[in-house]
């Protein structure tokens, strides 16, 4: 018998063993010891542990090795899912004891998190780098990509969830949803590289613990359940500087990381998996695909595995060709098109709004987002303040020098109904809240809005970002979507660093406008009379700009440098450019 059938039968018999022996049984441990010796083959035999986060907790590797094979396996996660997470850890020691390496070994469908804490924990033992790679292997370098007429394009997609039930006191759980994707397109409208992120805002008294949550607007209150137990602690009553902290510290699901997971891995892990398959593909045939391929009741991909009659009826009438390409998503149970997000809907968006790119080289990309509340301006004509938060979301692609190829950034800001202003996004708050209403925009309430179910989701889809509102969002010296190319333009060119530098030298420290020397504010003075000849004769290229970068309208600024904090590497050349 070869050294690996050796192997196999001990860790057949050890398997059944558990059942019939105590590990502690003198010959049972003779047996084991000399079928590990026979399965060395000669070569020396070493053990070591590892750990490495899991599904749910830490997940414990005790490895055999003779020289770089591993002979012997034992793996622990008391806190996996037994049904997904256990039946993972023994489908992947059977095929690692098998393949005597990681080599090979592809993560179990459905329990992605889990194998992705076996691998590590095995590599961790074997004094290896943790976290590279599906199965453990070195991630491939990125192929290059030589594309003609390269456009890119932001899209903002907004929807209302109702749901998941009601806390115990019956009050109901209610979020609200902005996908974002950046879209890089040839000029067939293929994708060449995308990112999607995701914001989702729940009511206080969801019991996920990481869940970013909103109480309202300042006067509005809301039941929260504080520990997460799915028990009602209490009721929170929006103060100003609550309000003002709770939309600070909204997180995307991509910033949420480890702690959003699902149940084949993070939300982030799925979408990476959803990235790459769509890759190449058109709109048109990523819309199609969907159509074919995902359920009509919840818009998960279909893989055979629902008990659902539509979805059973939907599967068997794939071609086997399409039930096969479906295994290049197997880690990614996600919907694309749900009360969670319509992150297809987004994709989408970005194809209809892109825009030409001007760039020879792209090497990375990235998707950067913050969040303001804002006070004011001022109250209505009953004295109820009026109130916004804003979601500045940046796409941006750098060339080999980390400077910024092209910039394409938009914001999404919802006010509170008494709002004057005729084009701006409203929000009256959950389900069983209300607030004060200017329905005419005449800076006079008209009725207070109660909002129901219905409401809440009508008011959620009809939102509309910056740019999506065009002419209708006047400023001073333009649109807002006139005086943000401005901007994008004067970035292109320069680092983020160097963005940043430039705003710490030449925009106000009050309210984070351009300095022109136009202010009369005695800081505002002063600051301009220090900057260098060089540096306010610069300034002409954003004459036309006199909006914030950072004020409480937005954090545009803060998106920025956040889209080059999270940068991905990617390795785009335009068609014909030189070498």
């Amino acid at each position: 018998m070869s050294n690996k059938g050796n192997m196999i039968g001990l860790g057949v018999m050890a398997a059944a063993s558990v059942v019939l022996i105590a590990a502690s049984n003198p010959l049972y441990n003779a047996i084991k010891d000399a079928q590990l010796k026979n399965a060395a083959g000669g070569e020396e035999v070493t053990m070591a542990s590892g750990e490495a986060e899991g599904y749910g907790g830490t997940i414990t590797a005790q490895v055999t090795l003779a020289g770089d094979r591993i002979i012997g396996l034992e793996l622990t996660g008391a806190q996996e899912t037994p049904d997904i997470g256990g039946q993972a850890m023994t489908d992947l020691k059977n095929s690692i004891l098998e393949n005597q390496s990681l080599e090979g070994v592809d993560v179990v469908s459905g329990a992605t998190w889990t194998s992705k804490g076996v691998f590590d924990a095995i590599r961790m033992a074997m004094g290896e780098e943790t976290g590279t790679g599906e199965n453990g292997g070195d991630a491939a370098a990125q192929e290059e990509i030589q594309a003609a007429g390269i456009t890119h394009g932001l899209g903002f997609y907004s929807n209302g969830r109702l749901g998941p039930g009601s806390d115990d006191q019956g009050t109901g759980v209610y979020s609200f949803n902005e996908v974002v994707a950046y879209v890089l397109f040839d000029n067939e409208g293929r994708i060449l590289d995308l990112e999607v992120d995701q914001l989702e805002v729940a009511t206080p008294n969801y019991d996920g613990e990481s869940m970013p949550d909103f109480t309202g607007f300042p006067g509005q209150s809301y039941n929260a359940d504080e520990d997460h137990d799915a028990v009602v602690d209490g009721v929170w009553e929006q103060t100003e500087d609550e309000f003002l902290a709770q939309v600070e510290s909204w997180q995307t699901k991509r910033e949420r990381g480890s702690s959003y997971k699902l149940n084949s891995g993070t939300w982030e892990d799925e979408m990476d998996i959803f990235e790459n398959f769509f890759r190449g593909m058109t709109v048109a045939e990523i819309e199609d695909w969907y159509a074919k391929a995902c359920s009509d009741a919840n818009g998960r991909p279909l893989f055979g595995t629902s008990e659902k009659e539509e979805d059973i009826a939907k599967y068997e009438a794939l071609t086997e060709e399409e039930k096969a390409s479906m295994d290049a998503i197997s880690g990614a149970t996600m919907s694309l098109n749900d009360a969670h997000g319509n992150i297809i809907g987004a994709i989408v968006k970005a194809y209809e709004y892109r825009r030409p790119v001007n760039a020879e080289k792209i090497a990375k990309i990235g998707l950067g987002f913050t969040n303001t509340g804002r006070l004011g301006p001022g109250s209505d004509d009953q004295g109820t303040g009026v109130y916004s938060f804003n979601t500045q979301a940046a796409g941006v692609c750098y060339d080999e020098e980390g400077k910024i190829a092209a910039i394409y950034t938009d914001v999404m800001e919802v006010a509170t109904p008494n709002y004057d202003g005729e084009s701006m996004p409203g929000l009256t708050g959950f389900p069983g809240q209300s607030y004060n209403a200017d329905e005419d925009h005449d800076a006079v309430v008209d009725t207070v809005l109660e909002q129901t179910e219905d409401t809440f989701l009508a008011e959620i889809e009809g939102w509309q970002t910056k740019r999506e509102r065009g002419s209708s969002y006047k400023l001073n010296s333009g649109t807002w979507e006139d005086e943000m190319d401005i901007f994008e333009d004067f970035f292109t060119g320069m680092t983020t660093d160097e963005v940043s530098g430039w705003f710490a030298s030449s925009c106000s420290d009050l309210n984070g406008r351009p300095l022109f020397g136009t202010s009369d504010k005695e800081e505002d003075v002063a600051k301009y009379e220090a900057m260098s000849q060089e540096q306010k004769d610069a300034m002409d290229a954003v004459s036309g700009a006199t909006m914030s970068l950072r004020d409480a309208h937005g954090d545009i600024l803060g998106a920025i440098e956040k889209a080059w904090d999270f940068a991905k590497d990617t390795n785009i050349t335009a068609a014909g450019a030189a070498e």
